[in-house]
């Protein structure tokens, strides 16, 4: 597992420093949580992505696409060589997941709207009786829109057992510290309210997460997992530090000090 998420951090490293493009520490603080996913818990075949009764993946936390490429790339669902391409003119991987992809469900934007699809999605399941589990990754940011809390209150109300919400909860946004812009916590309690089980762990412990996936077959709630992440994990320069929001690796030297000294 450990393996994987290294492979996903070097790889998305190596893409944005080629394409000069943000949010790498966005996609460093979920590569754990994508590392867990693709290996022990979607079903889904990189040689049929679209089968009907696959897992679906939602990526809300689009911004985050170069990890989400990387994963893919890595577990077959495309060529590995087209991860050269990121970000780069005609290419198809553009900078927020694209669902002309194999293995990405849902163009990204503009953020919060990630989590209706996935409730729609799950509802979708529950009236087909397909067997398949939807899995959304949403930012903490991004519950600041109120599109993400009618979700909420969607999923719970139908009590969509099917869907799992995976808040990748690393306390930064863009412009600074989610309690600064706006305090989400308790944000577990809240989530109980809206009629969700909730479960809090440690965002980068592999046992840990792979275990809060499982499905619950008692319960007949959605599931939230508040996964607590370190921004730009893996690089001690950028480890909650904000300007690697946006920030760079702009320099080759940078770039390769980071993959010689660090273990990800």
């Amino acid at each position: 597992m450990h393996k994987f998420a290294k492979a996903i951090r070097s790889k998305t490293l190596e893409m944005i420093y080629e394409a000069k493009a943000s949010h790498i520490a966005s996609c460093f603080s979920m590569a754990d949580i994508l590392a867990v996913l693709y290996l022990k818990i979607l079903h889904i075949n990189p040689a049929d992505p679209k089968h009907p009764k696959r897992d679906r993946l939602i990526i809300s936390k689009g911004h985050a696409a170069a990890s989400v490429y990387a994963a893919l790339a890595l577990r077959g669902f495309f060529p590995m060589e087209e991860l050269k391409t990121f970000c780069m003119p005609g290419s198809r991987l553009l900078g927020h997941v694209n669902h002309d992809i194999p293995g990405i469900e849902y163009s990204s934007g503009s953020l919060g709207h990630g989590l209706s699809i996935g409730a729609g999605i799950a509802l979708a399941e529950e009236k087909e009786k397909l067997g398949f589990r939807t899995f959304v990754i949403a930012s903490d940011g991004e519950l600041n829109e109120g599109s993400s809390w009618e979700a909420i209150l969607f999923a719970g109300h139908h009590r969509l057992k099917n869907l799992t919400l995976i808040v990748d909860y690393n306390r930064m946004q863009a412009l600074g510290n989610t309690l600064d812009i706006l305090d989400l916590d308790p944000l577990g309690k809240k989530l109980e309210a809206f009629g969700w089980d909730v479960l809090e762990v440690d965002g980068h412990d592999y046992t840990l997460l792979e275990k809060a996936f499982e499905p619950n077959c008692l319960s007949v709630k959605p599931k939230a997992i508040i996964a607590f992440t370190t921004k730009g994990k893996g690089i001690a320069c950028m480890e909650n530090s904000l300007a690697w929001h946006y920030k760079n690796p702009t320099d080759l030297e940078e770039m390769l000090l980071a993959l010689e000294r660090n273990s990800f």
